[in-house]
């Protein structure tokens, strides 16, 4: 947790004594000035969070001081104290920048209100510029790709849930990106320098499962020849991803709900409770709330799991976001393999987006990665996708959809145009084709 910094600046010692013995009591690192020009000494070394400033001074006028402050830290919330109140100074401070006015003699209940008010405004604005770091420093989403709208949903609610440290449920199709989805709450939350500990919770005995999770005891049963630290407690700090849960036996449903509760555990065969620290996200590909209808899931655990539900979609569903993931994907393969593969030829492309993909964005990645493997040349053609991908692609198409190569690909640059909004810089991209390339065929076929 960080300490806040405040300092007190009132030429009036017994205020500056009496509001430093206050907010010291409170947590909080305080310092005290009788003068403008003992703070400002001060002020040039040290980084306070706040400052309390009196708005009349010996050496000086406390607007000008705040004006000041904001000018060369405006991060620093200020609020005034002062004995001479007025509106127009009232008006005057809050243009300035000042957090609040406030007259003596000072209410100390109303001042801590105001105090926490104004480090809990500090500390939101902290986070949403550790997150534009992270988010302008790496790729947060690593692999998870898409410009559709139900994927700018998805990116919406993962920023918003990941800084709160609450339980997250993670619902969609296998192959959907549950696993990625886990990853990037982890690290946009306040948890990621902790570990990220990731159990599937299907095909396990309830044994099995408790040994994992909970660790056990040197000799707990035949076999445990020495202690072993659970996943759950070597998780502590971080985040613990429990894949499959809706596979969780019965049994061991009630064993988690009551660590979610406790936030404690036994190890097997111990007898002395460990605490722990640990944020959980789960993932399913069932629907959690049929299964508790059908009682085959802890309606109280799907409560405790279930404070944020993230639905993701299948691929069938976002079909725009296609040509962005492959794209993605023959980069991530040219370089795996050392090849240099720069795009897809339309026949291909157009196979790509009408397939359904029952197993959804890991499906694709398998077929791109097999295309980029077996390509000759700098494009991936429909002779490198798989067979029955093709087959499937002959067998869809009728007489009256037969049309000419050039149709095709006007038909197809005008829909990546029409998707990326005419940007022709990221529809060169997805095309696999130089944007000048792009522009004389955007001339060649009336495209505006």
């Amino acid at each position: 947790m960080v300490v806040r910094r405040i300092a007190i600046v009132d030429d009036e010692q017994l205020v500056c004594k009496r509001l430093e013995s206050f907010f010291t009591k409170e947590g909080y690192i305080v310092e005290t000035f009788n003068t403008a020009t003992a703070f400002w000494n001060r002020f040039s070394s040290m980084d306070f969070h706040l400052v309390l400033l009196d708005l009349r001074l010996p050496d000086g006028d406390g607007i000008n001081i705040l004006k000041k402050i904001k000018k060369n830290r405006p991060e620093t919330e200020v609020i005034i104290i002062t004995g001479y109140g007025s509106i127009d100074n009232a008006v005057e401070a809050t243009k300035a920048g000042a957090f609040h006015y406030v007259t003596k003699p000072v209410r100390i209940r109303e001042l801590k209100n105001l105090v926490k008010r104004a480090i809990e405004k500090i500390s939101v604005e902290e986070e949403n510029i550790r997150l534009k770091q992270v988010i302008a420093n790496s790729n947060f989403l690593h692999d998870i790709i898409g410009n559709s709208h139900q994927m700018q949903r998805v990116f919406s609610v993962i920023q918003k849930v990941a800084p709160l440290d609450c339980n997250v449920l993670i619902q969609g199709a296998s192959g959907t990106g549950k696993a990625l989805v886990a990853r990037a709450i982890h690290r946009l939350s306040r948890r990621s320098d902790g570990p990220f500990v990731s159990f599937n919770c299907g095909g396990f005995t309830e044994e099995l499962i408790s040994s994992e999770l909970f660790g056990y005891e040197k000799g707990a049963f035949t076999g445990a020849v020495e202690r072993k630290i659970g996943l759950l407690e070597s998780a502590s700090g971080g985040t613990v991803f429990l894949d499959e849960i809706g596979e969780m036996p019965s049994s061991m449903q009630i064993k988690l709900l009551h660590v979610i509760q406790e936030k404690r555990i036994l190890r097997v065969g111990g007898t002395n409770p460990i605490d722990l620290d640990i944020r959980i996200v789960a993932a399913t590909n069932k629907d959690l709330k049929k299964e508790v209808e059908e009682g085959r899931f802890r309606e109280d655990l799907f409560y405790r799991l279930n404070v944020i539900c993230i639905e993701l979609p299948t691929l069938a569903e976002r079909p725009d976001d296609i040509p962005l993931l492959v794209n993605h994907m023959i980069k991530k393969f040219s370089q795996t393999f050392g090849k240099k593969i720069i795009g897809v030829e339309e026949e291909a492309m157009e196979t790509l987006i009408r397939y359904d993909y029952p197993g959804n964005v890991r499906e694709l990645e398998n077929i791109i990665e097999r295309a980029v493997a077996l390509a000759d040349s700098e494009y991936i053609t429909m002779k490198d996708l798989p067979p029955d991908l093709c087959q499937l692609d002959v067998q869809t198409v009728d007489g009256s959809d037969m049309v000419t190569m050039e149709e095709l690909e006007r038909r197809y640059i005008q829909k990546v145009l029409r998707k990326t909004n005419f940007n022709r810089t990221l529809a060169s991209q997805i095309l696999g084709i130089p944007r000048t390339t792009l522009w004389r065929k955007m001339k060649k076929y009336k495209i505006s």
